[in-house]
């Protein structure tokens, strides 16, 4: 399996990306952790907030260039305030919330952590999407809010996939659909999740980091399941 040399991991402090840091730094990679919620300033990153954001990066790029970056964070339900079940539960606040921490946060770690990865030799950003993002697997209906943000952050994904592909031919920009994962934000919606398909967040990591060791560009700008799978948009 490739091990990255230096990666970054944005929500370092959640259930997902806790486990991908530690898998990572058993595989001999240099973890840096970022979280909102870390407990010194070094590495403390607040996706609602962009000079954290652009802070952040510049405490990174101080100690050398990383090869991987991942954003590890997301957002659907707080405080009782949940998915939406149908469209009379729409709300402004609820839109914005979704929108603001699963598309426009991960764009600016995008904006300010892309510039840091090596011009030449294979690079990755990722970004934890999820299925219920793609626009053609939508049958269901419901959870407005999480699916058009998780859409939107596809076709950031997708879009930062072109450009970087200019500026740095050998890295790749993928999103990640990491199944049903044991947490905090599953919890509630856990009960009708087959057997065997609700991860815990260390076998959740596992697949993920075994899926980034084969990624290069040719899978760039695509949301990728937990087993490598290519979702459709």
């Amino acid at each position: 399996m490739t091990t990255w040399r230096r990666a970054v991991v944005v929500g370092a402090s959640g259930g997902i990306g806790g486990a991908l840091a530690d898998g990572l730094e058993r595989a001999g990679t240099e973890v840096v952790r970022l979280s909102r919620s870390a407990r010194n300033a070094e590495a403390w990153i607040d996706l609602l907030d962009e000079g954290s954001i652009e802070a952040a990066a510049r405490r990174v790029a101080g100690g050398g260039a990383p090869d991987l970056v991942i954003v590890a964070t997301g957002y659907l339900h707080e405080n009782g305030t949940g998915p939406e079940k149908d469209w009379s539960h729409l709300s402004p606040e609820h839109l914005a919330r979704n929108f603001a921490t699963n598309a426009t946060g991960p764009a600016l770690v995008a904006r300010h952590f892309l510039p840091l990865l090596p011009r030449e030799g294979r690079a990755g950003f990722a970004a934890l999407s999820a299925r219920v993002g793609s626009i053609s697997d939508n049958r269901l209906g419901g959870w407005y809010a999480y699916r058009a943000s998780k859409a939107a952050l596809n076709m950031l994904i997708r879009t930062l996939s072109v450009e970087l592909a200019r500026k740095k031919p050998e890295a790749f920009c993928v999103a990640l659909h990491p199944g049903t994962v044991d947490t905090a934000l599953s919890d509630p919606f856990q009960r009708g999740v087959p057997e065997g398909k609700l991860f815990t967040p260390e076998l959740c990591a596992r697949k993920l980091i075994r899926v980034l060791a084969q990624c290069d560009r040719s899978v760039s700008g695509k949301l990728l399941a937990y087993n490598g799978a290519i979702i459709e948009p």
